[in-house]
């Protein structure tokens, strides 16, 4: 979600999200609590209805076990997917450049993964090293709950910079079957509520270079959420836990102060929350863009490293910075470090997060009477959650904030917690529109401790 201004449009992705759930105004506000599944076989749940499962090919071993044409497992100390010898060559022509070029590709097919329970939408994302001249595409194919196959829909077509010679990093608006569709980043089953699901689901990445080079792509983690989350107004309570009265020393930075800047992606700072949380959560880890890496930028714009997240966070056929795995792959350039999109089931799971050093960035969207001390609605807006009081409210840097040092903000637990984890919410005239649902970016380190990789594995990510 790109913007946190109620001047700008509403992000496609609630637009499609509310069609497909209008018929949620007949509805009786659920809050069921959401059942969660491990990244391997099936982990310990909650009880209720709702379902969480990310799983994620990391090692050279998940590799091994796709089907190949053209790729292998790279090996080494942090290993990856490479092209090992082109499968073929295309010709492929950039809807946002025109320029027609020719590449060679090589492919991988996962195995087919079955969730524990069958899921309503699902999200892709990854990790990988891009170089000039390089690209990769991952689509997913579903099969449903009736046995039927969606076709295979491309869930981005993706490069780390946009020089001359590169792509456009783009998603794919157009795709669906009737029955599911692709808006930006996220698969959904169009009408949940006749029972149709997504039963499992196979992804594939096809890996691009340049004719003639021995450049690749190398892609380190290939990650897929399906969730089936019951459309519901509100959410259960939940209780502060061990992970209240701890606050990580994340820095802040506001968007609000590149109003104006650059306006070619998304129309400048105001709509950059997703890309300025990015880059909060990644220099709380020490990464950051070089003096070379900036020197494009203004040198009398402050935080220019904002800017350059919001760069090469952009998807040009969404038109913005809010492209959710477009974030973590541009989070996962950095050193060492890993990136997932996922859902999470409560604040608790925010908590053991924030409790082994792991800042949580969180997608919402709410009026402004229905968030005290923020000052704004929203149609979609990323934060970082960087601690919890010692009475279990929320410590956020919020990017939508006139200054950095005005980022630091405290929200009430109960509020908070119903505008991240609903998925379905009534705007300014009454109508319904849709809510995230948990949706959260996760940043760690390529090797995190023992701490982290245990609440992590808690979660459901390994």
């Amino acid at each position: 979600m790109s913007s946190s201004m109620p001047s700008r449009p509403t992000p496609r992705r609630t637009v499609l999200a509310a069609a497909l759930g209008a018929a949620a105004t007949s509805l009786a506000a659920s809050s069921a609590p959401l059942a969660f599944a491990s990244s391997g076989a099936s982990g310990p749940s909650r009880a209720g209805s709702a379902s969480i499962d990310y799983h994620a090919w990391t090692s050279d071993d998940d590799w091994r076990r796709g089907t190949a044409e053209g790729t292998r497992p790279a090996g080494g100390g942090r290993t990856g997917l490479v092209i090992d010898r082109p499968a073929g060559t295309m010709e492929h022509t950039d809807p946002h450049t025109g320029t027609k070029a020719a590449w060679e590709y090589a492919t991988w097919t996962s195995p087919v993964r079955t969730p524990p329970a069958p899921a309503s939408e699902v999200i892709a994302s990854w990790n990988a090293h891009a170089p000039a001249g390089t690209w990769l595409q991952t689509e997913v194919r579903g099969r449903y709950s009736d046995g039927t196959r969606t076709p295979w829909y491309v869930m981005g077509r993706w490069t780390a910079g946009d020089g001359p010679g590169d792509i456009r990093r783009t998603s794919v608006d157009g795709q669906g079957d009737g029955r599911s569709s692709v808006n930006t980043d996220t698969l959904a089953v169009g009408k949940p509520a006749t029972g149709l699901r997504i039963a499992s689901y196979e992804l594939r990445l096809t890996l691009f270079r340049k004719p003639g080079t021995r450049l690749t792509p190398t892609v380190r983690r290939l990650g897929v959420m399906g969730s089936d989350v019951p459309d519901r107004f509100t959410v259960p309570a939940s209780v502060p836990g061990p992970g209240a009265g701890h606050e990580l020393r994340v820095p802040g930075y506001s968007q609000e102060i590149h109003k104006g800047q650059y306006p070619e992606y998304d129309n400048g700072g105001e709509a950059w929350c997703s890309p300025t949380s990015s880059q909060m959560a990644l220099e709380y880890w020490g990464r950051k863009p070089t003096a070379a890496d900036l020197a494009w930028v203004d040198p009398a714009y402050a935080d220019p490293q904002v800017c350059h997240a919001a760069r090469f966070t952009y998807d040009y056929q969404y038109k913005g910075c809010g492209n959710w795995p477009f974030n973590a792959a541009y989070a996962a350039t950095y050193h060492d470090m890993q990136a997932v999109v996922t859902r999470l089931g409560s604040l608790g799971d925010a908590e053991k997060l924030i409790r082994a050093r792991i800042p949580v960035i969180t997608s919402q969207s709410f009026l402004a009477a229905e968030l005290d001390g923020a000052g704004y609605g929203t149609a979609g807006h990323l934060m970082c959650v960087i601690g919890f009081t010692a009475q279990g409210d929320v410590v956020v840097n919020d990017p939508n904030s006139p200054s950095n040092a005005a980022v630091r903000r405290v929200y009430k637990r109960r509020q908070f917690e119903t505008i991240w984890l609903r998925t379905k919410r009534h705007n300014a005239q009454g109508e319904v529109r849709s809510g995230s649902g948990g949706v959260c970016y996760l940043y760690f380190p390529a090797e995190p401790d023992e701490r982290q990789r245990r609440a992590l594995q808690e979660l459901g990510i390994r």
